[in-house]
Order: C-alpha cells, then sequence, then structure tokens
C-alpha cells in the first residue's frame, strides 16, 4: 500500500514496522544522560522482533548504563515517497554466556574497523511508523478533512 492510498501520512502497522526495519542496515540511537539528550547513528540486526548492536567501552555504553530507556529511529526514501519507524524502549547490554554466544553469531560486524565486544539489545515498549507521500505544499487554504 502506498501512502498516496489513504493521503499524504499513512500509520504502519507493526508487522509492517518489523519488515521495513529488518530491510535496514543503520538506525540512530537516541538516549539522555544527566538530562542531555544524544543521537548516535549505529549498526544493527533484528532479533525475534529486538534490535542488537555491538559497542565499545565509551560514552554510549556509559550511557546505556545509567539510563537503559532509549529511542531507536531508522527510515528510508525513495523519489516519491519515504517512511520513518521509532522504536521505544530498554537498551540490555548482554551478559549471558549463552546470550552473548547468539549474538555473535548474529551477522553483525562493527560499521567501522574497531574493536566492539560489547553486545546491547533494545527490547521495545512501543513500535511505531509512518509512510510519507512526498509532494508540493497544498494550497495554504486548504483544510485536512
Amino acid at each position: 500500500m502506498s501512502s498516496a492510498d489513504a493521503g499524504p501520512v499513512t500509520v504502519l502497522s507493526e508487522e509492517r514496522c518489523w519488515e521495513l526495519i529488518a530491510e535496514q542496515k543503520i538506525g540512530r540511537l537516541g538516549t539522555c544522560v544527566e538530562r542531555v539528550p544524544d543521537i548516535v547513528p549505529i549498526n544493527f540486526v533484528v532479533d525475534d522482533e529486538t534490535i542488537v548492536f555491538r559497542t565499545a567501552e565509551g560514552s554510549k555504553l556509559f550511557a546505556l548504563t545509567i539510563n537503559q530507556e532509549v529511542a531507536f529511529e531508522v527510515d528510508g526514501w525513495g523519489e516519491t515517497s519515504g517512511w520513518s519507524v521509532v522504536l521505544h524502549g530498554r537498551a540490555e547490554q548482554i551478559t549471558d554466556y549463552d546470550d552473548v554466544l547468539h549474538a555473535e553469531a548474529l551477522p553483525l560486524q562493527p560499521w567501522v574497523p574497531t574493536v566492539k565486544l560489547h553486545y546491547v539489545r533494545i527490547v521495545p515498549a512501543q513500535v511505531s511508523g509512518r509512510d510519507f507521500a512526498f509532494g508540493p505544499e497544498p494550497d495554504r487554504n486548504y483544510a485536512e478533512p
């Protein structure tokens, strides 16, 4: 279904959101530490309707140990339309031995050539998405139904 069928913005089903997320490799992780928001790009994989990524020691991992509530955003676009999916949930460092082995078997390599020994899983509490049809701005006298 295209956005043009239902108007310029269409709400996506959770199932469609997961289909779109699974097609992507790069997303943005939003965190907040000491009331300072931060957004960082990460590469990731979908694992049973969760997001798994690797990280090194440092500010991103530190932020997640202080405030596990995160937002994660992925989007895509073409010439005539685009979409955006946002997850809200908890980020948890994967530490259980069997879970680490499982994460290591996932098709997840560092995006940049750095050692990233820590695996993190985002367990979403909420998944939402929108599909957008691109086009010119409507006449300013246009009233939405």
